[in-house]
């Protein structure tokens, strides 16, 4: 495994083990739970990813771009799994490669956290706070995926949607 992959990996410890801790309710709303089937292997994978909710739609975007496994899973089967909270729902995801909707979704998320979002962007060699054509450039570099729960989910996902899940969008 090499250091990149070992890095993104270990990121993903803490969120799992908050969720594992029944701290679902303080950690989903930031981030969640995605649940993929491996490509090759079809057996489920967990992701935790930040996400951001509008309505009953879940978009979440790639930091790794085209080569995060979760993105590549979606490529090959859309069904996947999502936990939110304390509530969970079965979902339809769709890769999205629109450069407004990716640059709308990395504004919103500078919004709510410059910090960390700020830190990222000027990883990758934008400034902080970025301009709309920088992130219009930079948006074919992080694909974003919409995540639309099935008909019998939608209900699962309302109650996942509470005040304080709202406030992110």
């Amino acid at each position: 495994m090499n250091l990149h992959r070992f890095f993104w990996r270990s990121f993903q410890v803490g969120p799992r083990i908050a969720y594992a801790l029944g701290m679902g309710d303080l950690v989903g709303k930031f981030v969640l739970l995605l649940t993929t089937h491996g490509r090759r292997s079809g057996r489920p994978r967990v992701t935790p990813l930040v996400y951001e909710l509008q309505g009953d739609t879940i978009l979440v975007a790639s930091a790794r771009g085209q080569s995060a496994d979760w993105l590549r899973n979606i490529q090959a089967n859309p069904q996947v799994s999502v936990r939110v909270g304390r509530r969970g729902f079965d979902g339809l995801a769709e890769v999205c490669s629109d450069p407004e909707k990716i640059a709308d979704y990395l504004e919103r998320q500078f919004g709510r956290n410059p910090r960390a979002f700020g830190a990222i962007l000027r990883s990758e060699g934008l400034s902080s706070p970025p301009n709309r054509a920088d992130l219009l450039r930079f948006a074919p570099n992080r694909p974003m995926v919409i995540i639309r729960p099935v008909p019998d989910a939608a209900k699962q996902l309302e109650g996942a949607a509470s005040a304080s899940l709202r406030e992110v969008t």
